[in-house]
C-alpha cells in the first residue's frame, strides 16, 4: 500500500502556494481602487478525543473596498470520521474511518454588483483510498455573458491540456451539483466541479497521483488567471440601489445552497473543523423577501 505521506506535504504545499498568490492578486486590486485592505490570518487546530495530531489551518479574511467579504481558508487535518459519516465519503466505512484531507477554500463576495462572486476549491483526500476534488464555479447577480465566456473558456483549456473529456463531464457536473432544487435555479453560471478523481494503479497510484495533481495545480492556476481579470473590467462600473437589491436578493440563494446543500459545509462540520473558517462562504448582508 502506498504512503501517501509525503505526496499529502506536496499537495498541501501548493495549497499553501497558491494561496499566497491569489491574496498577493487580490490585495494588489484593493490598492489600484485605493484601499489598504489586505488580509487578516488566524491559526487554528483541529480537537479530536485521543487525537494527538488531528493537524489544524488557517483562516485567511479580508475586507476591503472591492472585496467585501473574501476568505481564503487552507486546512490539513487528520483523524476518524464520526459513526454514520464514514460510510457517505468515498473509500470510508464504519470498520475504516480513518482519514487525512488538506485543501484549499475560497470564497469572494464583491461591493459592486456588477462583480461575480466566486468559489473555488481544490482538495486531496486519502482514506481507504486517495483522490483529488475541486473546482470553481462564479456567481454574478448581474450576469454578463464575456465574463461567463472568460471564466469558462479559461478552464475548458485548463481540462484540455490533461483530458479531452473533463471540460464537458466537469461541466456538467457543476451545473448539477451548484443547483438549489427547491427554488428550482442554478447558484450561478457554472465552471467545472470533480470529484473521487482516483489515485490508483500497479504502481499504487503513484502516476495517476502525479496526473491528478497536476491538473488540480492547473485548476488553481486557471482561477489565478482568469478571475483578477473579470474583477478588474466590472469593479469601477456605476450601479443603482435597484442593482443592490438583486444583489442582496441572490445573496440569500446563495447562502441557503450552502447551508442546505453543500458537501464542503457538512464535510467541514462533521470533521471537527473550526466553524468561522467553515462559514466564512456566507456574505456579509443578504435579504430575503
Amino acid at each position: 500500500m502506498t504512503d501517501w505521506t509525503p505526496y499529502t506535504a506536496r499537495a498541501k504545499d501548493w495549497f499553501e502556494s497558491l494561496r499566497d498568490q491569489i491574496c498577493a492578486a487580490f490585495e494588489a486590486i484593493e490598492r489600484e481602487a485605493g484601499s489598504d485592505a489586505a488580509f487578516e490570518y488566524t491559526p487554528w487546530q483541529r480537537e479530536e478525543e485521543g487525537n494527538e495530531s488531528p493537524g489544524g489551518g488557517t483562516r485567511g479574511v479580508m475586507k476591503g473596498k472591492v472585496f467585501e467579504k473574501v476568505g481564503v481558508n487552507v486546512s490539513t487535518v487528520h483523524g476518524n470520521f464520526a459513526p454514520g459519516f464514514a460510510d457517505t465519503i468515498n473509500g470510508a466505512s464504519e470498520e475504516n474511518p480513518g482519514f487525512t484531507a488538506t485543501g484549499i477554500s475560497l470564497v469572494a463576495h464583491m461591493a459592486n454588483p456588477h462583480v461575480p462572486a466566486v468559489h473555488m476549491n481544490t482538495r486531496f483526500l486519502v482514506t481507504g483510498k486517495a483522490w483529488f476534488g475541486g473546482g470553481a464555479d462564479l456567481n454574478p447577480p448581474i450576469p454578463y455573458d464575456d465574463d461567463t465566456e472568460q471564466f469558462h473558456a479559461a478552464f475548458r483549456a485548463a481540462c484540455a491540456g490533461h483530458n479531452p473529456t473533463y471540460y464537458d463531464r466537469f461541466r456538467k457536473w457543476a451545473d448539477d451539483y451548484f443547483f438549489i432544487p427547491h427554488r428550482g435555479v442554478s447558484r450561478g453560471v457554472g465552471g467545472i466541479f470533480y470529484d473521487h478523481l482516483e489515485c490508483d494503479g500497479d504502481d499504487g497510484g503513484v502516476a495517476a497521483w502525479e496526473r491528478n495533481f497536476a491538473f488540480t495545480q492547473d485548476v488553481g492556476k486557471a482561477f489565478l488567471d482568469v478571475y483578477p481579470r473579470i474583477v478588474r473590467r466590472r469593479m469601477g462600473a456605476e450601479f443603482t440601489p435597484e442593482d443592490k437589491r438583486t444583489q442582496l436578493e441572490w445573496r440569500g440563494r446563495y447562502a441557503e445552497f450552502n447551508l442546505v446543500y453543500d458537501r464542503g459545509t457538512l464535510f467541514g462540520l462533521k470533521t471537527g473543523g473550526n466553524i468561522d473558517a467553515i462559514l466564512m462562504s456566507l456574505p456579509p448582508e443578504a435579504t430575503w423577501s
